[in-house]
């Protein structure tokens, strides 16, 4: 019984330590840090598409974290922006970061690919844009209206004529709408640094002039 007792009290404290490094200790680190100058609270119908994004699962297969380590080096390589820092989902309840890559990252989708009608058409028919493309479609956001019956001034998704049904015209429904404006919403070219960065650049540099200070007096005393 002795050592069951041990062994339970050895994993609970195992479990407080990491809960500690894990959870708390990065929450007390960055409850307080403020959104960088240059982002933007959601609008109502950004934050209907963030829901629409959720429910759609395309957290599953899609990353908001680009990195600058390890294999995430190709990040920038790709041109999906710079690493992601904490201050950047200042308004994200919950974060978007994912665990997946089947598809590309979508941290800087909105300034990447500006363009309304490519997500519009990309949704409905992904193949018509990428072809080896293995993200489903979404054709359930979108409404086929026979030809004839299109309002005039009313706006139909530009795809090729192989991926809409013969004399129809394809109409994002308000789902489809507010996806593309949560998509476009991601943007991060704003400058962003985090806590502590300034203070640590400004000590390096310090540390760096005094290093060569210091050869500088070794030399001259030789």
């Amino acid at each position: 019984m002795e050592n069951e007792v041990k062994l339970v009290a050895g994993a609970m404290v195992t479990l407080a330590l990491a809960t500690s490094a894990m959870v708390a200790a990065p929450f007390l680190q960055l409850k307080d840090v403020p959104p960088p100058a240059g982002l933007k609270a959601y609008t109502e119908q950004e934050l209907r598409g963030r829901e629409v994004y959720i429910s759609s699962g395309c957290i599953a297969c899609h990353t908001q974290q680009p990195s600058a380590t390890g294999a995430g080096r190709a990040d920038a390589q790709r041109g999906w922006g710079r690493p992601s820092l904490a201050a950047d989902y200042f308004y994200d309840r919950p974060t978007m970061l994912g665990t997946m890559r089947t598809g590309p990252d979508l941290f800087n989708i909105g300034d990447r690919i500006p363009s309304d009608d490519w997500h519009y058409g990309h949704l409905y028919q992904p193949r018509a844009y990428v072809p080896a493309s293995t993200m489903p479609a979404y054709p359930f956001l979108f409404e086929a209206v026979v030809a004839v019956e299109v309002a005039p001034g009313q706006y139909t998704v530009p795809l090729p004529s192989t991926a809409v049904p013969a004399g129809k015209r394809i109409v994002p429904t308000q789902d489809a709408r507010d996806l593309v404006a949560y998509l476009k919403s991601l943007r991060r070219k704003y400058d962003a640094t985090e806590p502590g960065d300034a203070a640590q650049a400004k000590a390096l540099a310090s540390a760096m002039r005094t290093d060569a200070d210091t050869k500088g007096d070794a030399d001259a005393s030789q």
